[in-house]
């Protein structure tokens, strides 16, 4: 009679363990891979308040290695940027290679000044809307580097058109826009 009843036993605690450590499996979290943790840092980057239309920040992931590269105006806005993707899970290890620019008033105005000749024209003003523009004019020292998205080629080469236009030369605008749609090339 006691073989029996310890027999029960053990089977109800055996499948009471079974039954836990099925429901305990699915809640263990995965681990992050790159491209999981590459889609959490552009949005930590995106979503950081005082990222502006003046900064630009790449990033690249590489076995939970985050390599954080760009420009930006403010030295707390570089090392807020590390703190806060060093805490994303998964993350290794922060490289911040971001690059701090000097205080210029000839580049805040150049910066302005370009701001206004693209975003002006009538059909280049989408690219302003929203808390986050799709363009980045990032000034050094007057050279001008252009980064974002456009929807076509021709967006794209109207924002180098209108940024240059705002009194510089061709080799002071660097236009590294990517576009959403490209165009066909023909053979």
């Amino acid at each position: 009679m006691k073989t029996g009843a310890i027999t029960r036993i053990l089977m109800a605690a055996a499948l009471l363990a079974a039954t836990a450590l099925a429901a305990t499996k699915d809640s263990f979290p995965k681990p992050a891979t790159d491209d999981t943790i590459a889609k959490q840092v552009r949005h930590v980057v995106l979503s950081y308040p005082y990222y502006y239309i003046w900064d630009q920040v790449g990033t690249f992931v590489h076995d939970g290695q985050v390599e954080l590269n760009g420009a930006v105006t403010e030295p707390f806005k570089k090392a807020d940027l590390a703190r806060l993707v060093a805490r994303i899970p998964g993350v290794t290890g922060v490289t911040n290679e971001i690059k701090v620019l000097p205080p210029s008033p000839m580049d805040d105005r150049l910066r302005r000044q370009v701001a206004r000749a693209i975003f002006s024209y009538s059909s280049l003003g989408q690219y302003a809307a929203g808390p986050q523009p799709a363009i980045h004019i990032v000034v050094d020292n007057g050279r001008v580097t252009l980064s974002g998205l456009v929807s076509t080629d021709v967006d794209k080469e109207l924002v180098g058109i209108r940024a240059t236009g705002a009194g510089l030369s061709f080799g002071q605008v660097v236009n590294n826009l990517e576009v959403e749609h490209p165009s066909a090339k023909k053979s």
